[in-house]
């Protein structure tokens, strides 16, 4: 298989359609669940697919190792192409090695402003024009509203596209009528799209509980595979 086969008949074109083409340039995004239901694992699926395009991404993880991001990408690119025969294999790999940029960062001690410059740094001084930022291990238990709106601003002045993920482990209830995380409930007009993953028998739901002005829009049945934690084609 082509390179553009594999890219036009990939599910993430079902969920780019399920929320209006996905994020444009200044526009930000999350991706909500417990821990271990595949939030990482659906934020490499959104950079690969921006990878495959040959568009350029930043992913920002604030967990300890960049190891563990690296390994995602690797096995999910495995995953992905495993029963589609690519062609040049390698040579796409080597091409999303060019376009991707990991960056890791501590919560404790800096501010969002020193990460914002950080990132502005790698794109005008590093001529890395990325047009992604994924954010991935944010804690939002720790820092909310005034984060976020420095970077829907920074998004906004540099017409990027960002897509963070959510933990809403807890012992209260996780989320609120409008089935968006409790977290960020007094923020929520901040993101533009917000997903949550529902676990179920045999898989998991992507559910999309805000598209932009509308909350829990109709949207094509989205499934993430529990053992290799793709997102199923239909």
């Amino acid at each position: 298989m082509l390179k553009e086969e594999l890219i036009k008949h990939s599910p993430l074109r079902i969920f780019k359609e399920s929320i209006r083409g996905g994020l444009e340039g200044g526009e930000l995004g999350l991706v909500a669940s417990l821990s271990g239901m595949g939030k990482t694992s659906v934020l490499v699926q959104i950079g690969l697919d921006k990878l495959l395009r040959g568009q350029k991404i930043i992913h920002v993880s604030f967990t300890r190792h960049n190891d563990y991001v690296l390994a995602w990408y690797e096995d999910i690119f495995d995953e992905f192409i495993k029963k589609k025969n690519l062609e040049n294999e390698q040579d796409v790999k080597n091409e999303i090695l060019r376009n991707r940029v990991l960056m890791r960062f501590t919560q404790e001690g800096l501010s969002t402003e020193q990460i914002l410059k950080s990132l502005k740094a790698m794109i005008k001084d590093g001529s890395f024009n990325a047009e992604t930022v994924i954010i991935d291990g944010y804690d939002f238990s720790a820092a909310g509203r005034e984060h976020v709106e420095l970077v829907k601003s920074f998004a906004l002045e540099m017409r990027l596209s960002f897509w963070y993920s959510c933990n809403v482990d807890g012992d209260k209830e996780n989320y609120d009528s409008r089935n968006i995380p409790v977290l960020i409930e007094d923020y929520v007009n901040l993101f533009d799209v917000v997903v949550v993953l529902v676990p179920k028998t045999n898989h998991v739901n992507l559910a999309i509980s805000k598209d932009r002005e509308t909350f829990n829009p109709e949207h094509k049945g989205l499934k993430l595979d529990p053992r290799t934690l793709l997102i199923l084609e239909n």
